[in-house]
C-alpha cells in the first residue's frame, strides 16, 4: 500500500498580532500559494477544511479550481464539506467542473459536519430537516443524491416540448471516475460501516465520538478494519482509501519552539461533545527523529494509506512549506511514504 501524506488547512484568518493570515483573500490565495510549494516538495494532497458562518475557508469549488488551474500533479480535496448547507445537484455540477479542470485529481470529502458556531446556520441556508427526521438524515439524503448525480443519472424529467416525451436528464457536466474518489468523514464506528456499505472512501475524523477507554490510535485502527472489513462484504471491485489526520509540528529552530515547544508530551483528550463522551488525538511536537519514531507506532497511521497534516496555516506560506519540507524529508519516510519521482 503506497502511503500517502497531504495537508489539511482549516483556513483561519485574524487581523491580530503574529498573523501572516489577516483577511479573507490572504486566506484564499495564500492556500494556492501553498499547494504550489506543496506539490514542489513531493507531497501528495491539498486538502481544505469547509465551515461557515466564520472566518475560515467556506466555499471550496472556487478554491480547488484555482489550485488545480496552477498545478499539475498534487491531488485537491477537502476534509469536509458539511452536507446540510450543500444543494446536491449545483454541488454536482460544480464538483464535475473541479474535477475536469484537475483532470481527475479530486478527492472530495463530505459528511455530516462538525459542531459549529452558528445556530441552526443550515436552516438559514433554506435547508430545514423534515418532520421526524434530524441533521444526520438529512446530510446523509442529500449525500445520496449527490452520489446518484455524480455517478450520472438521470434525475429530472426533460420538457416533452424540448426534447420529446419520455426523456430523462442528468446533471450536466459529468467527471468519469469522480464516484470512487467521494470519501465520508466518519467519526464512530458505526458510520465507518455505512460509508462502506455507501461505497465512499473512509476519512476519519479528527476526533471521534465514543470512548471505549483504548487510546485514539487504536480506536482509529478498529475503526478502519470495520471500514474494511464492511467494504468486503459489500462487494465493492476496487480498493477503497483511508484517511486519518494529525498535527505534526517538527521543532528545528527557536520559532518552532516559541510556537510548540510545550505540545512535545500532549495526550488524548477525552470529553463531551453534543453530549456524547468523546476521544480526541493528540498533537505530535518535538524533534523530526523523535516524531518519525512516534508517527511509526501510530496505530491508526500504520492502517491508513493518506496521512492528512494539520498545518497552522496563520503562520504563512513560508512557515508552512518549511514544515512540509521538514516532514517529507525526516519524518514521512519512516511511516512507508515515498517521494513521487521514486515510486
Amino acid at each position: 500500500m503506497d502511503k500517502k501524506i497531504g495537508f489539511l488547512n482549516f483556513g483561519h484568518w485574524q487581523p491580530i498580532p503574529g498573523s501572516q493570515v489577516r483577511t479573507g483573500a490572504d486566506a484564499l490565495l495564500q492556500t494556492v500559494e501553498l499547494a504550489q510549494a506543496a506539490e514542489e516538495l513531493g507531497v501528495d494532497g491539498a486538502y481544505v477544511r469547509v465551515h461557515h458562518f466564520a472566518r475560515q475557508l467556506a466555499s471550496p469549488f472556487p478554491l480547488l479550481s484555482a489550485i488545480a488551474a496552477r498545478t499539475s500533479r498534487i491531488e485537491i480535496g477537502t476534509g469536509v464539506i458539511d452536507m446540510r448547507y450543500e444543494n446536491p445537484l449545483y454541488m454536482a455540477e460544480e464538483a464535475a467542473a473541479a474535477d475536469l479542470i484537475s483532470a481527475g485529481r479530486l478527492q472530495l470529502g463530505v459528511s455530516r459536519g462538525s459542531p459549529e458556531t452558528a445556530l441552526r446556520g443550515s436552516e438559514a441556508f433554506g435547508y430545514v430537516p423534515g418532520e421526524g427526521s434530524d441533521d444526520a438524515e438529512l446530510a446523509r439524503q442529500k449525500t445520496g443524491l449527490f452520489l446518484a448525480a455524480i455517478d450520472g443519472a438521470a434525475l429530472v424529467d426533460a420538457d416533452p416540448r424540448m426534447v420529446g416525451g419520455g426523456a430523462r436528464l442528468a446533471v450536466q457536466p459529468q467527471s468519469p471516475g469522480l464516484r470512487e474518489r467521494i470519501w465520508w468523514g466518519s467519526g464512530t464506528r458505526a458510520t465507518a460501516a455505512w460509508t462502506a456499505q455507501q461505497g465512499m472512501n473512509l476519512m476519519s475524523s479528527t476526533l471521534l465520538s465514543e470512548d471505549t477507554g483504548v487510546p485514539f490510535d487504536e480506536l482509529q485502527a478498529e475503526q478502519i478494519a470495520l471500514f474494511r472489513a464492511a467494504w468486503a462484504d459489500a462487494g465493492w471491485t476496487h480498493e477503497p482509501r483511508v484517511s486519518v489526520s494529525r498535527s505534526v509540528m517538527p521543532i528545528t529552530t527557536d520559532t518552532d519552539r516559541q510556537y510548540f515547544g510545550g505540545d512535545r508530551h500532549s495526550g488524548d483528550q477525552v470529553g463531551l461533545l453534543e453530549g456524547v463522551r468523546a476521544r480526541f488525538g493528540k498533537n505530535y511536537a518535538g524533534e523530526p527523529d523523535q516524531l518519525a519514531e512516534d508517527l511509526a507506532k501510530d496505530a491508526a497511521v500504520r492502517e491508513a494509506d493518506t496521512l492528512l497534516l494539520t498545518i497552522p496555516n496563520m503562520l504563512g506560506v513560508e512557515y508552512n512549506a518549511r514544515l512540509l519540507e521538514t516532514i517529507t524529508e525526516h519524518v514521512a519516510p519512516a511511516i512507508g511514504w515515498v517521494h513521487p519521482d521514486r515510486r
